[in-house]
């Protein structure tokens, strides 16, 4: 394979000096076999073409995806297990070390071993994965961890976005758009300054996790309202940085939306790292109550998902290469124009029990963006029992508000469930 990586995907790799990490982290009871751990890997690198590839940044029109024939194992890094809070700090170490070594794979594990209990760090560059890819990637290890003996299917990469078209997709007329979106980008991002006024902070992650009784009367009571999840946890924490922030508040989320709902070539198995964001704000109308904004957000979302041409997106991304680098300084130096990105994956299929041990809990993704506003929320449901990273940068938001935001939108969001149910 020989590809040049699509325009999101530079934006995620940012440069070959800065560290865009995904960290993923499973708990698991019961003993684990180094030999079948090397075994797992070893599959799950033969499956992912992105897993035996090397970035190149040296030749003309790149940087591109390049096979590499001399490409190394998965490496796991062995470190003994002390607490239960050892897996946080191990993430953040992970959110700054390159993949940058001769030979070195695109994914590493880490092992935090004791006797009994274990976790197990998935570490990719954000370039190659999104939240679907650490998820279907860390099944595969569990399954083979369990079973070596069983196969993976094996699949193909595309070289290029056209591969990805269906025959519907009219190229001569989205040629002619690409130029003209092409012409506007570097118009607008000429007009921008990226002169970091900033110094580099430090990052950030805060964990929680709710239990089973908080997580369920969240659906039951989310679907009674007429709202989903996702949307009343959107209204919580925009009504949580009002709350704290005040005029800093902007009222606006960021949502990113799974593209393999709209692209069929991109299985769910398949790793890839693009996906199209949704905007989404409460309404100005201050005498709207908790759960009215909530089915406003959930109408809102869906009517955008509705209109979203994601085959367009990825089209369009290709016509804007030439202006990747001052994207890229733009998100360095703006606050933007929203609170938080807030990616809930809902709930994990990665099953609970195997026959050598079971998988206590699911931490959500850990992330540190390199953005001035790296505001990142992350929820994961796993055994019934929902999960939550928040992650930021104390140069953009001290660790002490988010912990306020945090508890702000907890409350909201219970006093509202209680509310709700005695009605």
């Amino acid at each position: 394979m020989k590809r040049k990586l699509m325009m999101v995907e530079r934006i995620m790799h940012v440069d070959a000096s800065t560290p865009l990490n995904c960290v993923f982290t499973v708990k698991i009871v019961g003993s684990i076999n180094p030999e079948n751990l090397h075994i797992a890997l070893t599959k799950v690198q033969q499956k992912h073409p992105l897993l035996r590839v090397r970035i190149d940044e040296e030749q003309e029109g790149g940087p591109y995806f390049i096979t590499n024939e001399h490409v190394r194992s998965i490496p796991i890094r062995i470190t003994e297990r002390l607490t239960d809070d050892d897996w946080l700090k191990e993430s953040e170490t992970e959110w700054y070390k390159l993949f940058d070594g001769d030979n070195v794979p695109l994914a590493r594990v880490v092992w935090i071993r004791s006797a009994s209990v274990s976790e197990l760090l998935l570490v990719m560059p954000h370039c190659v994965c999104d939240g679907g890819t650490c998820a279907a990637l860390l099944g595969e290890i569990l399954s083979l961890l369990d079973n070596p003996e069983q196969e993976l299917d094996t699949y193909t990469s595309f070289n290029s976005v056209q591969e990805l078209m269906p025959e519907s997709f009219d190229i001569a007329k989205n040629k002619r758009k690409g130029r003209i979106y092409s012409f506007l980008g570097r118009l607008f991002f000429l007009l921008k300054s990226t002169r970091n006024k900033f110094g580099s902070g430090r990052n950030y992650a805060i964990h929680w996790k709710l239990d089973e009784e908080q997580t369920v009367a969240i659906a039951e009571t989310s679907k009674n309202a007429g709202t989903t999840i996702h949307a009343v946890l959107c209204v919580a924490f925009l009504k949580a940085f009002q709350e704290v922030r005040g005029v800093k508040a902007r009222g606006k989320v960021i949502s990113p939306v799974d593209i393999r709902r709209f692209i069929p070539a991109i299985k769910p198995d398949t790793m890839f790292a693009f996906a199209p964001i949704v905007e989404l704000t409460l309404d100005k109308d201050h005498n709207k109550g908790f759960w009215e904004q909530a089915r406003k957000i959930k109408t809102d979302l869906t009517a955008k998902i509705e209109t979203m041409n994601a085959y367009e997106m990825l089209w369009m991304g290709e016509y804007m290469h030439k202006t990747v680098k001052r994207m890229i300084g733009f998100l360095k130096t703006t606050d933007g124009s929203h609170d938080v990105t807030l990616s809930n994956m809902g709930r994990l299929t990665i099953p609970e029990k195997y026959n050598s041990f079971e998988v206590e809990t699911i931490y959500s993704p850990t992330v540190a963006f390199p953005w001035r506003n790296p505001n990142t929320l992350v929820a994961t449901t796993f055994k019934n029992r929902m999960d939550f990273t928040f992650m930021s940068n104390d140069n953009f938001l001290e660790e002490a508000e988010a912990f306020k935001i945090k508890a702000a939108a907890m409350e909201l969001l219970f006093a509202n469930l209680q509310q709700l149910s005695h009605a």
